[in-house]
């Protein structure tokens, strides 16, 4: 990878709560898809919040509330997608993450995957 291909990535870590509206209806917590069916937005939207009040009050670490939260099989790494340039996630949530600076975390995201929080990493 050249270096200006890194200089134009960024990293980061994010808890995906999937809904009856999500693109794929299975999670690695949920592989029927049982439960994120019977999901709706507004209450995948609320368990978001609540989750991110919690990080940012400093009650819960953010790779411990991915791990244990989050739809994605990034869980398992507390969250974290690794390196990434323009063009290889969903445009919402790449536009969110290079909005946000090291360190900050974002408001809730909607994508076709579901609804995320955004902490960017690097």
């Amino acid at each position: 990878m050249s270096s200006s291909t890194a200089a134009n990535q960024v990293r980061a870590s994010h808890i995906l709560i999937k809904h009856q509206g999500s693109r794929r209806k299975a999670s690695w917590k949920d592989p029927e898809g049982r439960l994120i069916s019977a999901t709706t937005r507004d209450s995948a939207v609320s368990q978001l919040k609540l989750l991110r009040d919690d990080i940012i009050s400093g009650k819960a670490k953010f790779n411990d509330v991915a791990s244990h939260y989050s739809d994605c099989s990034s869980a398992k790494r507390g969250g974290d997608l690794g390196p990434f340039g323009r063009g290889q996630m969903q445009r919402p949530f790449e536009d969110a993450t290079y909005n946000l600076k090291v360190g900050e975390i974002s408001d809730i995201v909607d994508t076709d995957s579901g609804v995320h929080i955004i902490m960017r990493t690097g």
